[in-house]
């Protein structure tokens, strides 16, 4: 009897202590959990957009901007590296001044919205007749994307071999020369038009420019005979030199470009100390938090960085010109600085 009582106490003992025990390592489990949801909270303290993204395109459907947003959302898409969907929405109008205010004024606070513009948003605000009182000081740059140049184009027959002995020409007369552009006075066209001349002490003042449209309606007048040469982007001529049409005396780049280019000398080479890039870029809403421009900085720099990009570029003709934003920023600050000083010496700064 004693043995079966004795068989009982221990038993009842046992099953306390194994209750205790539960009850300690379930206090410990839920401890880890509260511990884990604690970290996982920390580490979810960064910028997410929580809608979708809209790209706006300061120029119309078809353009060189709207082309290289719906290429940015195009790999975005592909690539899944933002969770949200991508849009483009285009505000043409202005040499770009009706989407930069557009996007500056509507819904100035939101983190999830960029726009797409490119070096005349510049040139627009220190020109006397600027369209619109905003430049790229009333955003935050976040990512530098494409580089492109300027070109100095000729018809292949025309008497003008090299960009020397062009402006040797105008340097002479200067009304022996007319040049069509596909933008306005005092444009991105109308500058890398003038800079060579500017070098060699000519007043670009009194220099012939006709403005177009578009830059294709500047090709349709230099092809037939209604001016002497062409100032526009060096990716818009390759299928032109291709089919023998034209000559490029100079390209406004910092050193010879690849490919069907490769021979063009670049103004430096043809002995005038000129450069101009055409940048495109991103910006965002100018009071946007640090973590958002953190988040959007990398997600674009490993875009910037796939297969489906680099494919973006080579079928567009475009230079990789990424650049993080504070080294965009900064040279945007001394791209300022040189269109100020032309755009004085052709009497049409503010």
């Amino acid at each position: 009897m004693k043995s079966k009582w004795l068989l009982f106490l221990m038993l009842s003992v046992l099953s306390v202590l194994l209750i205790a025990c539960s009850d300690s390592n379930e206090g410990a489990i839920s401890n880890e959990s509260e511990t884990a949801v604690a970290t996982d909270k920390n580490e979810d303290v960064g910028y997410e957009p929580e809608k979708p993204v809209v790209i706006y395109a300061p120029g119309g459907a078809g353009g060189g901007l709207d082309t290289t947003a719906r290429a940015v959302t195009k790999v975005m898409e592909q690539t899944k590296l933002v969770a949200q969907p991508f849009s483009v929405e285009n505000v043409p109008g202005g040499g770009q001044t009706t989407g930069l205010s557009q996007f500056i004024t509507n819904d100035p606070t939101n983190e999830g919205k960029l726009l797409l513009p490119s070096a005349p948003i510049v040139i627009n605000y220190l020109r006397n007749e600027a369209a619109s009182p905003y430049s790229y000081a009333d955003m935050k740059p976040i990512a530098q994307l494409t580089t492109d140049y300027g070109a100095i184009v000729v018809k292949a027959d025309s008497p003008y071999q090299t960009l020397e002995e062009l402006y040797t020409a105008i340097n002479a007369d200067t009304s022996s020369i007319t040049f069509a552009g596909g933008s306005g006075a005092g444009s991105m066209d109308h500058i890398i038009a003038m800079m060579p001349a500017i070098e060699v002490g000519t007043d670009p003042k009194a220099i012939k420019y006709i403005s177009y449209d578009a830059g294709g309606d500047a090709m349709v007048a230099l092809l037939g005979g209604h001016s002497d040469a062409l100032t526009t982007g060096i990716s818009e001529v390759g299928q032109y030199l291709e089919a023998g049409e034209v000559r490029i005396l100079g390209v406004s780049s910092p050193e010879r470009l690849d490919g069907i280019f490769s021979e063009v000398l670049t103004f430096k080479e043809s002995g005038y100390d000129a450069e101009f890039t055409n940048w495109r870029g991103l910006f965002a809403v100018k009071d946007i938090s640090d973590e958002a421009v953190k988040y959007w900085e990398d997600h674009i720099e490993q875009m910037v960085e796939t297969p489906e990009w680099q494919s973006e570029l080579e079928k567009n003709s475009w230079g990789n010109g990424f650049k993080k934003s504070d080294d965009f920023t900064a040279y945007l600050q001394e791209q300022d600085k040189v269109v100020l000083k032309i755009l004085k010496e052709m009497g049409m700064a503010k």
